[in-house]
This record gives C-alpha cells, sequence and structure tokens, in this order.
C-alpha cells in the first residue's frame, strides 16, 4: 500500500504461559512460538446477555395482510435490540380470535413471545393470523422482567383495545392505583398495560365521544413521554397514534399507511413520510389520515416529505456486522456529506444551512456545543477547531448535564447540539433551554426530519446515510466533517483565512476520504492484533490536543461492544493516578502523530509506560519510525495537518474495536444494554428495571401531583372519571374548567376541578 499500516503484533497467549485459552488456529504460527508471551490472564467470558435497546414500533393499515409487514418491519428494527416482540392483529369475520374479542364483525388477536422476532414468526404460523390491520413491538424491558406476558402488545380486560408504547410513563403507579379502584385487572408488571385500561375505561364512562379524543383524554392524563399504536377490536378500520418524546413516523402509500418508530421499517414500502410532532396525534383509516393535536385543537395541515435513504442503506451489503459495513464506508459517506459544501472550483466552504445565521455565530458572545456519548467527543473535537481556526469561544457540555445545572445562557449565545438521530432526548432539552433563555439553537444531524433538525433555528445534516449498528462510528466522522467545515467557514467569514491559506485548507479536507481507504486497506493486518488483546481486562487510551477526544472514543468503542473495561484520557494525565494501573496486564494505546506540536512529551509518555513494563500500540504517521525499536505493535496512517488528524486516528481504534469484540464472540451491533438514541429520560420511572416491586423507598414529605379530578357535581367531564388514589386528598381548585384543553369533553356548566396530590415521592 502507498500509505502502509504496520502492525507488530504482539505476541498471543500460548500453552508456555501456564494459561489454558482456547485460540483460533489462524492467530496461531511458528513465530507466536519463537515470541515471548506476555502473561494477560484470559477474562472468564460470561454468556452474553439479551442486548436491550429502545424499543420499536410498527403498524398497519390497509388491504394487504399485515402480518408479514409487521414482521418485516419487526427484523428492520432488529439492530436497535430487544428482548422480546409481539404483534396484534384484527380479525374481521370469522370465527372469534383465541383471547380475543367480539365475535362478530372483528376481533383482537395478540401473539406474544419472548426472544427474537424469529419466535414470534414461528408462533404465528401456528395459529390464524390474518387481518389488514395490526400492530407489533420489539420490547426493551423497563417495568417487569422480559416475558411473553409483558411484551407489547397489551389490552384491556375485555380485551378491547390494544396498544404499543415506547417510553415511559412516570406517573404510572398513580394511575395504576387509580384505575384499579375502578374494577381493571392488570396482568403484566409494566406501565403500558394501564395505557390499555385507561382508554377502555374512557371509552365505557363517554360513550359518544370520539376514540381519537378518548386516546387524546387518555395520553393527557400520563406523564413521561410516549410514541404509541392503538387498534380497537370493533373498529377494523381505524389506526391512531400517538406521540409525546418518542419518535413516530407515518409512511404514506396508496391505500394504505404503515407508522412506525424508525424510518427503517418504511423503506421497504415508501419513502413519502409524515414526521408526528411532540403532542399530536394521528388517525388513520384505509382512505386517509389526519393529525390532530392531543389538546383537541383543529388539525394541522401535514407536509408529506421524501426519506432521504434507501433499502440498500440498511442492509449488510454482504459484510458480517453493520458496524463493519459502516466503518468501510467511511470514504464514500464523507465525500457524500463534502459534495456541494466543499468546492475546489470556487475556493470555498458553504454550509446553506447556517446561511441565514451566519452573523448571530460569528458575532457570539460563545458557542456552547451539547451532546451525549460519541457525539460529544465529536464536539470536542469541534471545541479545538472553532477555538483554534474561527477564534470563537466554545464551551462543550453534556447534554444530561447542562439541562439540570441551571446554565446561565446569554442572548448572544449560540447553543450547538449534536445528535445522529435528531432524537436524543437530553440533546433536546437542551434546544429547548436555549430557546426558553432567548438564545438561538442550531443542530448537527444525520437523521432529516428528525425532531431536532425540526426544532432548531438552523442546522446542517451529516449525510453520511443510516447508521444502524449501535457504536457509532460514521457519525463521528461525519459529525467531525461537519465541524470542520463550519470552523473553516467561520474563519473565512471573519476574515482570517487568506484565499491562498483556503485552498490549501480545501484540498486538505478534500483528500480524506482517500486517507482513510488507504487506512482500511489494513483492516486485516489490525484484526490480527486484535487476536493479541482480545483476552486483556482492561485498555487504556491516551492522546493529546486534536486526538483527546479521540482517545476518548477509542475507549468508548471497545468499552461498548467487547465488554472490556477502557478508559480514554489527555495523555499528560496519566501521571494524575491511571499510572498506578499500569503493569504487563495492560494494554495501552497511545495517539502519537509526530506534527502534534507536543509530540516530545508523547514520547516521554510512551517511555513512562514501557518502563511499567506495559503493552503498548502506537498510532502514528507513516513516515514516523521514532517507535519502530521502543513498542511491538504500530498502526501507521497517512500524514495529514494536524486538525484533520482526528479524522484518521480513529479509524484504527474502531476496526481494533470492532475485531476484538467479533472475536470475543460479543453481539457487536446490538451489545447489551446499549440504545441507539436515547429518547427517553433515564431514572424517572418509579418501578425497578426488572421484576415486579419496585427498588426504590417511599419518601414522606413530597407532594406528587397524580390527576386532574373535576368537583362539579354531576359533572361527566372525563376528569371527574378519575378517582382518587389511596392516599391522596385535594389541594384547592387551580382554575375553571374551561382553561384545561385536554377536558372539554362532556364539560358542563360550573364545571371546576382541583389537582389531586398524594404524599409520596421516590428516592
Amino acid at each position: 500500500a502507498e500509505h502502509p499500516c504496520r502492525v507488530h503484533r504482539l505476541p498471543p497467549l500460548s500453552a508456555a504461559s501456564g494459561l489454558h485459552i482456547a485460540r483460533d488456529s489462524a492467530a496461531v504460527t511458528a513465530s507466536d512460538a519463537r515470541r515471548r508471551s506476555p502473561p494477560h490472564s484470559p477474562p472468564t467470558l460470561a454468556p452474553p446477555l439479551p442486548p436491550p435497546t429502545m424499543c420499536g414500533i410498527v403498524a398497519y393499515i390497509g388491504s394487504r395482510q399485515a402480518l408479514a409487514i409487521l414482521i418485516a418491519g419487526l427484523k428492520r428494527l432488529e439492530y436497535r435490540g430487544y428482548d422480546s416482540a409481539g404483534v396484534g392483529l384484527i380479525q374481521e369475520g370469522g370465527e372469534e380470535a383465541a383471547g380475543g374479542a367480539g365475535g362478530g364483525a372483528s376481533a383482537l388477536k395478540v401473539i406474544k413471545k419472548l426472544g427474537k422476532v424469529v419466535n414470534l414468526e414461528e408462533a404465528c404460523k401456528h395459529t390464524d393470523s390474518t387481518g389488514t390491520l395490526g400492530i407489533a413491538h420489539t420490547r426493551w424491558a423497563t417495568h417487569g422482567a422480559p416475558s411473553d406476558l409483558n411484551s407489547h402488545p397489551h389490552t384491556d380486560n375485555d380485551n378491547s383495545v390494544a396498544v404499543v408504547h415506547n417510553g415511559i410513563i412516570e406517573n404510572y403507579k398513580a394511575l395504576k392505583e387509580a384505575l384499579s379502584s375502578k374494577g381493571c385487572v392488570f396482568r403484566s408488571e409494566t406501565d403500558t398495560e394501564l395505557l390499555a385500561h385507561l382508554v377502555a375505561m374512557l371509552r365505557k364512562e363517554e360513550p359518544h365521544m370520539s376514540l381519537d379524543r378518548i386516546v387524546s383524554l387518555a395520553m393527557m392524563q400520563t406523564e413521561g413521554t410516549f410514541g404509541c399504536a392503538f387498534i380497537f377490536a370493533d373498529q377494523p378500520n381505524l389506526l391512531i397514534g400517538a406521540r409525546k418524546g418518542s419518535p413516530l413516523i407515518l409512511g404514506v402509500s396508496d391505500g394504505e399507511f404503515i407508522l412506525a418508530s424508525d424510518a427503517s421499517a418504511i423503506i421497504e414500502h415508501t419513502r413519502r413520510v409524515v414526521y408526528l410532532n411532540d403532542g399530536e396525534l394521528v388517525v388513520c383509516t384505509r382512505e386517509a389520515f389526519q393529525v390532530k393535536q392531543l389538546t383537541g385543537e383543529l388539525h394541522r395541515t401535514a407536509s408529506i416529505h421524501t426519506l432521504d435513504m434507501t433499502l440498500s442503506q440498511i442492509e449488510k451489503a454482504g459484510y458480517k456486522h453493520f458496524m463493519l459495513k459502516e466503518i468501510m464506508e467511511q470514504p464514500t459517506v464523507l465525500e457524500n456529506c463534502m459534495r456541494g459544501r466543499v468546492s475546489t472550483t470556487h475556493n470555498k466552504i458553504v454550509l446553506g444551512g447556517l446561511a441565514d445565521v451566519m452573523d448571530k455565530i460569528t458575532g457570539a458572545r460563545r458557542l456552547i456545543i451539547c451532546a451525549c456519548g460519541t457525539s460529544y467527543h465529536a464536539g470536542l473535537v469541534g471545541e479545538y477547531l472553532i477555538e483554534t481556526l474561527a477564534r470563537i469561544p466554545v464551551e462543550v457540555e453534556y447534554a444530561s448535564e447542562f439541562r439540570y445545572r441551571k446554565p446561565i445562557l446569554f442572548k448572544d449565545d449560540v447553543v450547538v447540539v449534536i445528535s445522529q438521530s435528531g432524537e436524543t432526548a437530553d440533546t433536546l432539552a437542551a434546544v429547548r433551554q436555549a430557546h426558553a433563555d432567548g438564545a438561538i439553537a442550531i443542530g448537527l444531524v444525520n437523521s432529516v426530519g428528525s425532531t431536532i433538525a425540526r426544532e432548531t433555528d438552523a442546522g446542517v445534516y451529516l449525510h453520511v446515510g443510516p447508521e444502524i449498528g449501535v457504536a457509532s462510528t460514521k457519525a463521528f466522522t461525519g459529525q467531525v466533517t461537519v465541524l470542520t467545515m463550519m470552523a473553516l467557514q467561520l474563519a473565512s467569514y471573519r476574515g482570517l483565512i487568506s484565499d491562498e491559506e483556503m485552498t490549501e485548507h480545501i484540498a486538505n479536507v478534500a483528500a480524506i476520504p482517500d486517507l482513510i481507504r488507504a487506512v482500511l486497506e489494513q483492516a486485516e493486518a489490525i484484526k490480527d492484533l486484535a487476536r493479541s488483546f482480545r483476552y486483556a481486562s482492561s485498555f487504556l487510551y491516551l492522546g493529546r490536543g486534536y486526538n483527546y477526544p479521540v482517545a476518548l472514543e477509542g475507549a468508548l468503542k471497545l468499552k461498548e461492544i467487547s465488554y472490556i473495561h477502557a478508559e480514554g484520557y489527555a495523555a499528560a494525565e496519566m501521571k494524575h493516578g491511571p499510572i498506578a494501573l499500569i503493569d504487563v496486564h495492560m494494554p495501552v494505546v497511545i495517539i502519537a502523530p509526530r506534527s502534534d506540536p507536543m509530540y516530545s512529551k508523547i514520547v516521554s509518555n510512551v517511555e513512562e509506560v514501557l518502563s511499567r513494563k506495559g503493552n503498548v500500540i502506537i498510532v502514528t504517521e507513516d513516515d514516523n519510525h521514532d517507535f519502530d525499536e521502543m513498542v511491538e505493535s504500530v498502526i501507521y496512517i497517512p500524514k495529514t495537518v494536524d486538525y484533520l488528524l482526528p479524522l484518521l486516528t480513529v479509524v484504527p481504534l474502531q476496526l481494533l474495536s470492532y475485531y476484538v469484540a467479533d472475536l470475543r464472540k460479543c453481539s457487536v451491533d446490538q451489545p447489551r444494554n446499549l440504545a441507539k438514541s436515547v429518547t427517553v429520560e433515564w431514572g424517572k420511572w418509579s418501578g425497578a428495571s426488572s421484576g415486579a416491586s419496585s427498588t426504590r423507598v417511599p419518601r414522606s414529605g413530597a407532594w406528587l401531583q397524580v390527576a386532574a379530578v373535576c368537583s362539579a357535581a354531576a359533572c361527566t367531564c372525563a376528569a371527574a372519571a378519575i378517582a382518587l388514589p389511596a392516599g391522596a386528598e385535594m389541594a384547592g381548585v387551580v382554575s375553571a374548567h374551561e382553561r384545561d384543553p385536554a377536558l372539554v369533553g362532556g364539560m358542563t356548566s360550573g364545571c371546576v376541578y382541583k389537582q389531586a396530590t398524594t404524599n409520596v415521592d421516590w428516592a
């Protein structure tokens, strides 16, 4: 290769070390026997746990048989991880569905299975699964252990309504008590089941109210986040979806509609979609759909968008895992990311999405970058880029901390949020915080039409294509590429870069895809290196300057998918603690480009690790051979300017993480306990994450609002239907009934309501 990526392999473990290890035969060579064997102790690898992540929703109404469409949609969502799956179908005519309702014109049938979608698919083969209207779900357990019973869909006691739900109902305990007191019998441990009971109860008490209004009233009683879909046993031509905080997309086709939580479940059937906004409800029949506000306001005219993705983009294209595919396609997707933005002909960089706010950005007091996980690491690179090139002050914050620490924002601040999905709950909260304080918010997202893309004042799409693997790879390099272009455009706009300098910058940026291709050619050599280190129990990653965030990202990738403990540090911080951990068992990855101004200090870091017998893996440029005699493992990358190095140094770390995880037989695309897009806020539900009982302790002295209860005599409004839970008491009249748009149904003269509160909080 023109830019070789030479890897000196550390010797794998052998019988001579006194350890008996099952090894890949490909890793055993004659040269292995001649080399010393470092005493890595292989940890006992526990069987992989089911890989939970954010739930998935698919719903269909049309003329075709729904089951095949629903199952295919669930399989498209498998990359997100889950513990169980289920479908609910409305069957018209014929015999009454087992466990269903009706027996007349239509009936509701629900089939649920623990485990993979194939288990559900097999179960459906052994029972009547016909029907042209249905809902389906892949579940990640939050309330209640993974089981058939806790899987979605959930129904009421009469099996008249079925619901699938993404999100968390925070006040489910209070609502459950209220519903139980009215005779509802709960069969599962989930928070979702109460939605079915609540809708059924309101329907009985408000028989003349439309079903979409019933659903609205029910959802307005809940606190938390939801994306849900409802079907009704006696309504074979009605599908209702509702959204608050958890994404829902409606696919629009001729005579049929597909409602889903992710576009990947829709793209096979249509590219025409409607994005539901927070607080909206969609009502679908086979003939038409209508979008309304949950508050009962008039429906809006929904804009139909065209999905910026193709079916081939969400398939593996012959690769073993989506993660490997997404690593390997980075050169191509970065070319797409730059297309139309980096112009060598006109010698400029143009991000059209920022054109209307350039004056505000360049005149900002400071930029505040908010993000989570990998996007946060990209933001750290952006801090170096923008401060160095554009000379604008930048702060980088975890969005999950930013939203809660009462940040001081000025009207001339600019909040920049970064999110692959555009749906990350904490990052979206940062956008709303910025707007509440009078600052503008700019979004860098990958998913076109996502909530963050719609709620920010301006922004830039990554255009790197859908990212299916939970561990982010191409989104990171896409984010860094966009931040690089943004920094250069700001620098040019502020007059800090001459035309000659811009020509050089553009040439360097445009060359990056080919330089990444050179790194990727060394994948097999990096795989050999992974064979030697797959049994390590901990890794340390060190970098300086632009490559400090890369060290953090390399450590995150390894721990995410291989379950090996890994930490990233600024190299200078090694002496402030991490050096105590270094011994012969500890692999230390050091990013050591000779172009780094602090290169001599990085060399000192390497020598400090070696003096403690640490196993060093160096990442450096291909013309730097200073480490050839010092360490056994060197990964070479092509040479480029310092501010573009993160786009190259991160790639071998992605490959190393991937191959270590694959060799350890981990679930690469669906790592345990991780979500591709965290669209719920952690720590907000009152119940335990598994099992029947709560692990939290009641604490007195705090008031928890549970419901709005009407006190008007003989009132038939929805609020009057809510019974007080045990221990609750009235806290006084709050306002006239007319002020609450959620309670307009059944309003009578003089109708008022009070807040029902109970002296319970959860520690």
